[in-house]
C-alpha cells in the first residue's frame, strides 16, 4: 500500500529529495491538531456540535491500523487499542505529549480507507493540558477546485495543491474506494502521510484524509490505483495522488463519539459481526 511507511530508512532519502520542493506552507494552515503515528499520520478530529467532554478522536487511514490492512469487504468496530499518538505543537517541530487509544471505532478500507480511534483524553483535557483545539470535520461534500493542504504528521511537512476532480471508483490491489478525491500534481505525497488530514484551506476544516498515489504508472496494483468511471472504462493518472472523503463521518457518531451505523443519514459500511468486537 503506497502510503502506509514499510521502513523510515528506506524512504528517507526520497522523502529529502521530495520535501525539498514541497510548495510552501500555506499561512493559514499549521500542525495544531496533528499527530503522528508509529507508522503513518493522523490527526485529532471533531464533528461541529460534538461537546468537548466527549473522548476525542483520532483520524487515519484504514491501511495504518496496527492489525494490519483490512481485507476487502472487512469493515472494524468497536476493537480494543491501547495505541499511541504523538500530538504535535503548532509548528510540527516538537511533540506536546503522547494521547492514548482505548479503542478502534471504526475501521475499514472498503469503500474508504479510514480509521477512527477513540482516545482516553477529552477534547477539553486536550485543550486545556497542550493548547490544541481539534480540527473540525466538514459534513458537507467537498467543492471541485478547492485548495487544500495535506499535513503530514508523520514526516511534519505540509503539501499545498488544489482538488482536481472526484473519482466515482478508485481501484488499488482489490480495494475498491468511491467518490474519491484527485490532486493536482502539486502534492507528491510519499510513505508515511497516509492518514494526513486534507484541510481546505479557506475553512481549516477537514475536508478527507489522504491515502495513496500512482507511483509507476501500472494499472489497478499495489501502489498504483486506477480511475474507474459509471462505464467501467480504466484510465491511470501516474504521479497523481488522491484522498478519501470524510464528510459523511459524522452522520455516523452519536455525541458521544461512539459509533452508530444505524444512525439516519449515515453511509459508511456496516461491518459483518465477526468483525465487530466488543
Amino acid at each position: 500500500m503506497i502510503r502506509r511507511l514499510l521502513g523510515a530508512l528506506a524512504v528517507a532519502a526520497t522523502a529529502t529529495a521530495v520535501l525539498g520542493t514541497t510548495p510552501a506552507l500555506a499561512a493559514t494552515t499549521t500542525f495544531a491538531g496533528t499527530v503522528a503515528l508509529s507508522n503513518c499520520s493522523g490527526s485529532v478530529v471533531k464533528p461541529a456540535g460534538t461537546p468537548d467532554t466527549a473522548p476525542a478522536l483520532v483520524l487515519s487511514n484504514g491501511h495504518c491500523l496496527e492489525s494490519g490492512m483490512p481485507r476487502p469487504g472487512q469493515v472494524i468496530v468497536n476493537r480494543a487499542s491501547s495505541r499511541s499518538f504523538s500530538l504535535l505543537s503548532p509548528d510540527g517541530q516538537r511533540s506536546l505529549g503522547a494521547l492514548r487509544a482505548k479503542k478502534i471505532v471504526y475501521g475499514t478500507m472498503t469503500d474508504t480507507d479510514v480509521s477512527l480511534y477513540q482516545v482516553s483524553t477529552t477534547y477539553a483535557q486536550i485543550k486545556r493540558q497542550y493548547g490544541i483545539t481539534a480540527l473540525e470535520l466538514s459534513n458537507a461534500h467537498p467543492a471541485d477546485g478547492v485548495r487544500m493542504d495535506v499535513v503530514s504528521g508523520y514526516w511534519k511537512q505540509i503539501y499545498s495543491c488544489t482538488v482536481n476532480g472526484f473519482v466515482h471508483e478508485l481501484r488499488e490491489n482489490g480495494w475498491v474506494w468511491k467518490d474519491s478525491i484527485r490532486y493536482t500534481p502539486d502534492c507528491q505525497t510519499i510513505g508515511g502521510t497516509s492518514g494526513s488530514p486534507v484541510v481546505e484551506t479557506s475553512t481549516g476544516k477537514v475536508i478527507g484524509v489522504n491515502n495513496t498515489r500512482n507511483e509507476n504508472g501500472e494499472e489497478c496494483t499495489l501502489n498504483n490505483p486506477c480511475e474507474v468511471d459509471e462505464s467501467g472504462n480504466v484510465t491511470v493518472h501516474p504521479d497523481t495522488p488522491y484522498g478519501q472523503e470524510t464528510y459523511g463521518i459524522p452522520a455516523c457518531l452519536t455525541q458521544a463519539n461512539e459509533i452508530d451505523l444505524a444512525r439516519p443519514g449515515c453511509s459508511l459500511p456496516k461491518p459483518l459481526a465477526v468483525d465487530a468486537a466488543a
